[in-house]
This record gives structure tokens, sequence and C-alpha cells, in this order.
């Protein structure tokens, strides 16, 4: 199964976009930080990933500020020209 739930901050927007069929699109980096136990030892994990989110969804996160925590749902793919992987978004909330 493929889904993803993250708590991140959106530090990077693009300009709102469509694709060829006329569907709004919205690229994205998100930033996640937080301490987890990994084999009983505390250990701070920070990332920044590329996201990506269409429809209703790219609307309202084209006009969404900077730095408010968020939770993400969504799931992973590999990014179009093969570099990476991107997080495709499919539900969001304010934290």
């Amino acid at each position: 199964m493929n889904l993803l739930q993250l708590s991140a901050v959106v530090v990077q927007v693009q300009s709102l976009r469509y694709t060829p069929a006329g569907i709004p699109a919205v690229n994205l980096v998100l930033e996640h930080e937080s301490q987890v136990v990994e084999m009983d030892t505390p250990r701070r994990v920070k990332l920044q990933l590329r996201a990506v989110a269409f429809g209703a969804q790219a609307e309202i996160l084209s006009r969404q500020g900077l730095d408010a925590v968020c939770e993400f749902h969504g799931f992973m793919t590999n990014a179009r020209n093969g570099k990476g992987v991107v997080f495709h978004i499919q539900d969001f909330s304010k934290t």
C-alpha cells in the first residue's frame, strides 16, 4: 500500500499552473522536522520533500502562506524526469 501521512511546513510554492486537460496543479516543497526513536535511541529527523497537488487542493495550496504546519495525506511516486520521488497530495488540513 502506498499511503503517506506527513506533518510538514510549506517552504516553497510555485505559481498555479494548468495541465493540458485544464486541471489546476501546483508544485511545492515541504519541510518536516521531528524526533523519533530508532533502536531505543532518540533521533532527530529533518527532510525536504518535493510535492504536487491537483484540482481544488492545488488552488487552495497556491494561496496558502508559507510556514504554516499542515497535515498532508497522499502517495509517493517517481518524478516524471526519473530523478527522485514526488509526494502527491490528495488532502491536507492545518494543524
